[in-house]
């Protein structure tokens, strides 16, 4: 490494720095962040997660990328097809940052190892970008049984409209239909409050064939808030 390029690498934060301070970015430095789910949404999450200059994160999923992902899915390029989400994710986070410590959990993680999971690290917070109602669900329990605070996204499939983005306490949710239904589940496990829930209030458009369709920049948006709001939590925690 030449000169020029340490310089360059010691100030990358810089404009960070200049926003949220010292103190702020040194937050950042020690969080350690759970993200589940390495989709349209949580692509775009752990993108934020790795610039902002998170100190460590923990990538959970076991699929790899398929053509049908490069519409949406930050990660899907030509050159990733096929390969894991989680590694593709790593690389692109040690290249943003090379001092944060990735983790990688290359599977699908059940409801009942969900309690693990979340248990096996002193995490700070969790994201939840999965698309299965028991594993989310399972997740969110998992993270209220054990007080570490929780953001989800709900559905971002069947939507256009990037204006009616909401984020809420889960029980505050609306019209989706996905949302609806974790709410029930989460009440189930004896839960009422505690999950930041990012949604949308445009009605989904009727699914075609079976499948949601999607478009490029939504879930973005959907990982972008869920990021921004763990990002302002950790810089304003005492």
């Amino acid at each position: 490494m030449t000169v020029d390029q340490f310089t360059d690498d010691a100030h990358w934060q810089d404009r960070t720095e200049h926003l949220i301070g010292n103190a702020g970015c040194e937050r950042l430095a020690v969080a350690r962040i759970l993200v589940v789910g390495l989709g349209g949404v949580g692509g775009y999450a752990v993108e934020a997660l790795a610039r902002a200059g998170v100190g460590q994160l923990t990538l959970v999923d076991g699929d790899r990328v398929s053509r049908s992902n490069r519409n949406r899915q930050l990660l899907a390029l030509e050159s990733t097809l096929h390969q894991p989400k989680t590694a593709v994710l790593a690389a692109r986070v040690h290249d943003i940052n090379p001092a944060c410590r990735v983790q990688l959990v290359n599977q699908f993680v059940t409801p009942e190892q969900m309690p693990a999971l979340v248990t096996s690290d002193d995490f700070t917070q969790v994201i939840d970008a999965i698309d299965s109602v028991d594993s989310k669900v399972a997740l969110l329990a998992a993270a209220l049984t054990s007080g570490i605070p929780v953001a989800s996204s709900m559905g971002a499939g069947g939507r256009l409209d990037p204006t009616r983005l909401r984020v809420t306490d889960l029980m505050d949710t609306q019209i989706c239909p996905l949302a609806r239904a974790v709410r029930v589940r989460v009440r189930q496990h004896g839960f009422e409050r505690g999950v930041v829930a990012v949604w949308s209030d445009e009605p989904p458009r009727p699914a075609a064939a079976r499948v949601i369709g999607s478009i490029s920049y939504l879930p973005a948006l959907f990982g972008l808030t869920l990021a921004g709001g763990v990002i302002q939590r950790t810089i304003a925690r005492v």
